[in-house]
């Protein structure tokens, strides 16, 4: 009977995430709309993901989320519903496009290769969803925000230095090597939450990151968690580290501190203030964080 209940409870939470709603709104805790939102870039379809407050009447800030290397699933979509339940529109870009979700590493890499190798098809598709989200009701588009995650914070990190022009960009735990930006060539104020012990990145990478940031007088905030491996804000990331021998790993504390910083980084972009940690000019920012 304990098994059955289990199974029928599952069904139906699959069954709720399918409907593409999150009804579990409180006078907390609003009731968030998550749906597909279809769109295309040249020729490829694309299918991501658009999720809002519908109480919400007047226009608000919109971020775009890069996914990880794994594409449009479930988590780049919880992610949205939790920036919806801060007020804002979220939508998942479709890097891959169709749609398309790989589940082992050796798909992942191949998926995402010819985007490290050519970061202008980021730049294509990142384009083309930020042309459809401007159409969606509810979207302030003179304040829009871009994070990624692992692949997808390198690409938004890479757009920025390409100077893709959006109030703030977020990386989590993406590797920080790709587009050398050149003076004056950042338009976007940019966070970047790195772990302390990602083995995806190099004390060199990091090294080399900040001098281009420095000497391109670039705003930048640049927050180190101690102790936190790659993947640190994904909780299903410790069982996919050891499923295929990957140096990842969820870290609770790193993640919600993370968070927390994204949320005071785009109160103030949003608002159009400097954080008090922002440094900018070539003066580098700030090492010390989550520690």
């Amino acid at each position: 009977m304990k098994h059955l209940l289990l199974l029928t409870f599952v069904t139906l939470s699959l069954l709720s995430v399918a409907a593409q709603t999150d009804t579990a709104g409180s006078a907390s805790k609003p009731a968030i709309k998550l749906q597909e939102i279809n769109y295309g870039d040249g020729k490829v379809p694309c299918q991501g993901y658009i999720a809002y407050d519908p109480a919400i009447k007047t226009p608000r800030p919109a971020i775009l989320i890069l996914p990880e290397w794994w594409g449009v699933n479930e988590y780049p979509r919880q992610r949205a519903v939790m920036l919806a339940r801060l007020g804002y529109v979220a939508m998942v870009v479709d890097l891959y496009g169709r749609g398309k979700v790989v589940t082992t590493p050796g798909d992942a890499a191949e998926a995402s290769e010819n985007f490290y190798k050519d970061p202008s098809k980021a730049k294509s598709r990142v384009s083309a969803a930020l042309a459809r989200l401007k159409t969606f009701p509810g979207v302030d588009t003179k304040n829009i925000g871009l994070i990624g995650y692992c692949f997808g914070g390198a690409m938004a990190l890479d757009l920025a230095r390409m100077g893709e022009d959006f109030k703030g960009v977020v990386s989590f735990h993406g590797g920080l090597s790709g587009v050398e930006a050149t003076r004056g060539k950042v338009k976007s104020k940019i966070l970047v939450c790195q772990g302390g012990s990602d083995k995806f990145v190099t004390p060199a990478d990091i090294k080399a990151f900040r001098k281009n940031m420095d000497t391109t007088g670039a705003i930048y905030i640049f927050k180190t968690y101690e102790g936190a491996q790659h993947a640190f804000t994904n909780p299903n990331a410790t069982e996919t580290g050891k499923k295929f021998n990957l140096p990842i790993a969820y870290n609770e504390k790193a993640d919600k501190q993370s968070w927390e910083e994204m949320k005071k980084f785009f109160a103030d972009v949003f608002a159009d203030k400097k954080s008090g940690s922002e440094k900018s000019q070539g003066t580098g920012g700030t090492k010390a964080g989550g520690k």
